[in-house]
């Protein structure tokens, strides 16, 4: 079964109508990550610099996919219909790649112990909580989002996108990157040095800042005053208590 909106995907990105093309892309993505993991393993040998280092890449990562959406004027210009194509292995994977080599830094960063006692438990639990119910959330999200969607595909051709059309949404604006946060946040509590923690906190105003500056712009520009509108009742990341039947909902059947 194909995944949903990867034939909007193929139209534009030819690389991947063939078995070929897709295990280059495929490739490429895995090497950029590995390559940026290797310079976490690499740099965590530093015990100062852990923590400068993920806030570094992290805020690179959200830098180059900023790129993305910069570039789009001269990217169309220069590429035509390769534009898209073009930009995402320019800066879409690659800032990806930092983004979420990151998160996945979390889990194993050095840093300072915190003295064990009864917090420890708590971290632990609420650390499988939550990577849990992140790791479930991001799942049904990109099964409702699409290949498309995921991929920022009408980023480039907003004209071919369509309102998607699934519970998540009624409930809160980002699942994805709802789902990417639980899980890094997870993570970090289960690591439970000082380095992690401070990054837990962190994180959320890193993705608050990028879906601000960067993404809900380029969501206001594309459908104006009903955006902002929607952008008043629902919530980015976290769900209301009066939604929290619904979400759970959501996460054990996807609808």
């Amino acid at each position: 079964m194909d995944f949903k909106g990867m034939d909007q995907l193929r139209r534009h990105v030819p690389d991947l109508n063939s078995r070929r093309g897709n295990i280059r892309v495929g490739l490429y993505a895995l090497g950029l990550f590995l390559l940026v993991t290797y310079y976490f393993v690499t740099t965590d040998q530093i015990p100062t610099w852990s923590i400068d280092s993920q806030i570094v890449v992290l805020a690179l990562g959200f830098l180059v996919m900023g790129l993305f959406f910069s570039r789009k004027k001269s990217y169309k210009e220069k590429y035509g219909e390769l534009a898209y194509r073009n930009a995402f292995a320019h800066y879409g994977l690659p800032g990806l790649a930092l983004i979420l080599a990151a998160v996945a830094h979390a889990g194993y960063m050095n840093g300072p112990q915190i003295p064990p006692g009864w917090w420890t438990l708590v971290f632990t639990l609420l650390g499988w909580l939550m990577l849990i119910i992140g790791a479930a959330l991001w799942v049904r999200s990109i099964f409702a989002f699409g290949a498309d969607n995921l991929a920022l595909l009408y980023v480039y051709y907003p004209e071919e996108g369509q309102i998607v059309n699934s519970s998540i949404y009624s409930i809160l604006r980002h699942p994805v990157y709802a789902g990417v946060l639980r899980i890094g946040i997870g993570l970090a509590l289960l690591n439970g040095n000082a380095n992690a923690l401070a990054f837990a906190i962190l994180m959320p105003l890193g993705l608050f800042g990028w879906i601000r500056l960067v993404e809900e712009k380029e969501l206001i520009e594309r459908f104006g005053q009903p955006y902002l509108e929607y952008r008043k009742r629902i919530p980015a990341f976290w769900p209301r208590v009066s939604d929290l039947g619904k979400f759970f909902t959501f996460l054990l059947t996807g609808k």
